[in-house]
């Protein structure tokens, strides 16, 4: 194994960690609703409210440390997984726990941003999006088990434990990436500026592209969330079988996520537009199919393979675009699309408990729906603003080369 290899597979780890936390309140939800005597929407928050700690947390730690040691900085994130964790496991009330999961979601949005950045660092520009599916491999095959495997483990043993595991396998984690990475990592030759952050925070293209991130990625939360309760109140499928339908679904999931490392190493807009597209078709299946046990399943099935089939694509393309404009700051960049990503989850999460309240549990994958066909109509507007700038560049190395010419001339 290279050296690359065994840094980008101690990062994939930390991710498997991290891939389980982010989804195992899907799967102890109602437990921990009812030890604390919360409604299912209240419960709902270890999820929402977890990715809203990633999105804001993570930019504003990326953004303080930016001056720091990658590596330390990335030992450290992981060290403040494992307390949150650890505190997590022994909360005394639904408020201290949901104070616990920001304080874990804060370490993951940092180590998130920066692992990105550091694994496209470390290769080709023609295999950042294949590098960055390897590394979000360790997220993905965490769906294929976390949920499932929480709903097991607190049926059995309560919803407490599981949490401790996690710590474990954050301690595990921070053993790997001590010794894989390299003690001087960079993702760009200098820190950024306050004027280069905020040059990157306004950048038209780039806001367009985060807003493309929670729309398309989040999409698929605004039902995912709430699967538990799908398939038991509208499918009719037994909670013991749930389970089983949830690894299915993460196994799917993963499948998903490799695909859209391979597409996306080509063309990551085109990519999107067609992965949202039929994203949404695949939402508003699963609508007409969760009646129907065979067809619900199939329909979950699609759901998961498309699920973070953009991810690749969406990570690789706002690293492009933060090189393109502002070198300096390709860690921000990275920090502010996780960001997205976990803002997509509390955008979907919310919009589906919205959904709930006033329409009912049945249509909250049609509001999935929307959510990716918006995601498709912003992508078509990005396209173009990708087709200017490349002109524009082209134009201005027209006329340096001739103004070069005419020097030498």
């Amino acid at each position: 194994m290279s050296k690359t290899t065994f840094a980008l597979t101690a990062l994939a780890s930390t991710f498997f960690g991290i891939g389980i936390t982010e989804f195992i309140g899907v799967g102890v939800l109602p437990e921990i609703a009812e030890e604390f005597s919360v409604s299912t929407s209240t419960a709902g928050l270890i999820v929402s409210l977890y990715a809203l700690g990633v999105a804001i947390g993570g930019v504003l730690l990326t953004a303080l440390t930016s001056r720091q040691s990658r590596k330390k900085m990335l030992l450290a994130s992981i060290v403040l997984f494992i307390a949150g964790h650890v505190l997590t496991a022994m909360a005394p009330s639904f408020l201290t726990l949901m104070a616990a999961r920001v304080l874990s979601a804060a370490a993951h949005g940092l180590f998130f941003s920066l692992a990105s950045a550091v694994a496209v660092s470390m290769v080709a520009p023609n295999k950042a999006a294949g590098a960055v599916a390897f590394i979000f491999s360790g997220f993905t095959i965490a769906t294929a088990f976390a949920a499932p495997l929480g709903t097991y483990i607190s049926n059995m043993a309560g919803w407490r434990i599981p949490f401790f595991g996690i710590a474990l396998v954050g301690v595990v984690a921070l053993v790997l990436n001590k010794i894989a990475l390299p003690d001087h990592v960079r993702t760009s030759a200098n820190p950024p500026s306050a004027r280069d952050q905020i040059r990157l925070i306004t950048h038209p293209h780039i806001l367009l592209m985060m807003a493309v991130t929670i729309l398309g990625y989040g999409s698929t939360f605004a039902a995912f969330t709430y699967l538990s309760p799908l398939l038991t109140e509208i499918t009719g499928i037994e909670a013991p079988m749930v389970s089983a339908v949830l690894v299915m679904y993460g196994v799917t999931v993963a499948i998903g996520n490799t695909a859209g490392g391979r597409i996306g190493n080509a063309s990551q807009l085109h990519s999107l537009f067609f992965i949202f597209i039929i994203q949404g078709l695949i939402l508003a299946g699963v609508y007409f199919a969760l009646p129907y046990t065979i067809p619900a399943l199939i329909a979950i099935g699609l759901m998961g393979i498309m699920a973070f089939m953009s991810i690749p694509s969406l990570q690789s393309y706002i690293l492009i675009l933060a090189k393109r404009n502002v070198p300096s700051a390709v860690d921000l960049a990275s920090s502010l699309n996780i960001a997205s990503f976990n803002g997509g989850i509390t955008v979907g999460a919310t919009l589906g408990g919205l959904v709930i309240d006033h329409i009912g549990l049945a249509y909250t994958p049609l509001a999935a729906a929307a959510m990716a066909f918006a995601a498709v109509l912003l992508t078509l507007v990005s396209m173009k603003m990708e087709a200017r700038e490349l002109s524009a560049e082209r134009k201005q190395q027209v006329s340096c080369t001739a103004q070069t010419a005419e020097i030498t001339g």
